[in-house]
């Protein structure tokens, strides 16, 4: 059993793959986070690697043995039971334990438990997705705050229920697919209802409250690659973590390509060194690569510049 939990193994974005030799579960609008068991309550790491056991203290009370590491998504769901990301974003980076302790009152968060990687010491990551699936399913993991989520055989089915309950989308997986730490693999594919894209923030500007809009772009052969002005979604606390990110990188010059912003957007604009990402959900992208009806959904600080790549599309 490894002293430092894997790199979870991520998924490709593609269509919804059908046959027999698939399985399907939902995707959840949450956070990836693995849990490692070494006595006592699980330590808690983010896809970066990153110790974020402080920030979910519901978590402590889950037990099993020594030498597990579990694969998951944590959500804060609203009232109807859906995932609301915009709750979540007030748990992420929270590391101080009175106000961890506060908000797990206010705003608890689920562990939707996918994976088993080791158990009791023993490595489960060169089994199959079903036999790791049904050992997973008999460590009956039904608790106040962590629970394993359903896993279907039907991928149309699966999809449309997940749609009529409002969810993100769909990851099918095949069903004799080992875990491939740190690789993203074609033997899962998430499949998104709604567009989103991973971009970097290039520069910022105020508007009616001090931050009004986000500058953001692509990462490029003679810089930042324009692709449009976010303002939607940016809350009071989302605007407050954006600014203490962003005020230590300001720079006088513009990080974007010759000539890609237009004048109407870098005028008053603060530029910044491009080093943060944040993850934008919109609706397509315009001819020139404008995205659509964006909105802020988080900063990824689990990915860098260079690990953003936008997927093919047509655009409209």
């Amino acid at each position: 059993m490894p002293g430092a939990p894997l790199s979870p193994m991520l998924a490709t974005a593609g269509a919804l793959p059908v046959g027999p030799e698939w399985s399907y579960e939902f995707k959840w609008d949450g956070v990836r986070v693995l849990a490692l068991f070494g006595g006592g309550p699980p330590a808690l790491f983010a896809r970066s690697g990153a110790v974020v056991t402080s920030a979910y203290p519901e978590i402590a009370d889950l037990h099993l043995p020594e030498g597990t590491l579990l694969d998951g998504e944590m959500v804060v769901l609203d009232a109807a039971g859906r995932p609301s990301f915009t709750a979540l974003a007030e748990r992420m980076h929270v590391r101080d334990h009175t106000r961890a302790a506060r908000l797990a009152i206010t705003a608890p968060v689920t562990y939707m438990v996918f994976d088993l990687l080791y158990h009791d010491g023993d490595d489960y990551t060169g089994l199959p997705y079903l036999a790791r699936r049904e050992r997973l399913e008999e460590l009956g993991l039904a608790g106040p705050r962590w629970m394993v989520p359903p896993s279907f055989g039907d991928g149309p089915a699966t999809a449309s229920a997940a749609r009529e309950n409002s969810l993100e989308g769909v990851v099918a997986k095949r069903s004799d697919s080992v875990y491939l730490p740190g690789t993203r693999s074609p033997d899962w594919i998430k499949v998104k209802f709604d567009r989103t894209g991973d971009y970097v923030i290039g520069g910022w500007r105020a508007g009616v409250r001090k931050l009004g809009g986000l500058l953001v772009g692509m990462p490029g052969p003679d810089g930042l690659i324009f692709r449009g002005r976010v303002g939607g979604g940016i809350g009071a606390v989302s605007e407050k973590e954006l600014l203490c990110a962003l005020e230590p990188l300001a720079r006088k010059t513009s990080p974007f390509a010759p000539g890609a912003v237009p004048r109407e957007d870098s005028r008053g604009a603060h530029w910044v060194d491009p080093q943060l990402v944040v993850e934008v959900r919109y609706g397509n992208r315009t001819p020139d690569g404008r995205l659509r009806f964006p909105r802020f959904l988080r900063i990824r600080d689990d990915k860098s510049p260079a690990e953003c790549a936008e997927e093919d599309e047509d655009v409209s």
